[in-house]
């Protein structure tokens, strides 16, 4: 199942562009995240990453809304990795499988 992920940085931001490119690429759910790319606290992304199962895909639209830092980013493929959860940046056309080295 791919399931997408959403972050504008501000309330007067509009998601549509991220949320139609998810919708666009067959998410089947998206969880929308308001809240400055500084702020480590995001808590549509815990529930993200809860709701994600074995075999599901993470979709972003960009990088940047799911990691400021590529440290975090890494971190934050792996961790899904270790569940068996795969990753894909539309925008960037990055993928990973899990149980692919990085």
């Amino acid at each position: 199942m791919l399931i997408g992920y959403a972050r504008v940085s501000t309330q007067d931001q509009n998601p549509t562009l991220q949320t139609d490119a998810l919708k666009a690429a067959g998410c089947e759910r998206i969880f929308i995240e308001k809240a400055s790319g500084a702020q480590r606290d995001r808590p549509e992304l815990i529930v993200a990453i809860d709701y994600l199962r074995k075999g599901d895909t993470l979709v972003v639209w960009k990088l940047d809304p799911l990691a400021r830092f590529l440290k975090q980013l890494i971190e934050t493929v792996e961790a899904l990795d270790q569940h068996g959860i795969g990753f894909k940046s539309l925008t960037e056309n990055i993928r990973h499988s899990s149980g692919h080295p990085l």
